[in-house]
């Protein structure tokens, strides 16, 4: 299946952050070697001027989802600090980026990039129809974004040479794969893309 790039489509790269990778303080495994994939599709999108949107954690210190708080995870992605960075590699473009941060209050968590944020509102007021996904973790933030995506009525593919899952049950990451196929996400990765 070959698709085609249109003025209706727009990126998002879920939650690209030092945290996330490899000697973060929630690494993803093999998390930095889909860098390089991701930024072949920024550059994409850019040279289409089509809008590429980065989501972020960005967590109080005190947030809900820490095991401090009887949340499941370390602390990670604390506001200013340096973990909650965009990793260097990244490429992150002058212009037609958006930069969207989820999870900011303490009280409320947020695995979906639609969740307590403005990322809807932007893409209609862009015009987009279609989104395409990509990032960390598969099996929690990104499949959270596509499915919010999903309800929202976007058409969504998924970048399945962009992302990569933290797996901490075997088979979490087929299984959230399975789950968003099963909405209606769209499979694809960059050799399908018709520049």
């Amino acid at each position: 299946m070959k698709i085609k790039i249109t003025d209706h489509d727009a990126l998002i790269v879920v939650d690209m952050q030092k945290d996330f990778l490899p000697g973060g303080a929630l690494p993803v495994s093999g998390a930095d070697k889909i860098i390089p994939n991701i930024n072949m599709y920024i550059k994409l999108f850019e040279e289409n001027s089509n809008p590429v949107y980065f989501t972020r954690d960005w967590h109080p210190k005190e947030h809900i989802s820490f095991k401090g708080q009887g949340g499941i995870w370390p602390p990670h992605c604390i506001q200013d600090s340096e973990g909650a960075m965009f990793d260097e590699n990244l490429y992150i473009p002058a212009d037609n980026k958006f930069v969207i941060s989820k999870g900011v209050l303490k009280e409320f968590d947020a695995y979906s990039g639609f969740q307590g944020t403005v990322l809807n509102e932007l893409l209609k007021e862009k015009g987009i129809k279609r989104v395409f996904i990509c990032g960390v973790a598969t099996d929690y933030c990104v499949k959270n974004t596509l499915l919010g995506a999903v309800n929202l009525g976007y058409f969504t593919i998924l970048l399945k040479d962009g992302i990569k899952g933290v797996d901490i049950n075997p088979g979490d990451t087929e299984n959230a794969i399975d789950a968003m196929m099963q909405k209606g996400a769209v499979l694809c990765s960059f050799s399908d893309i018709v520049k």
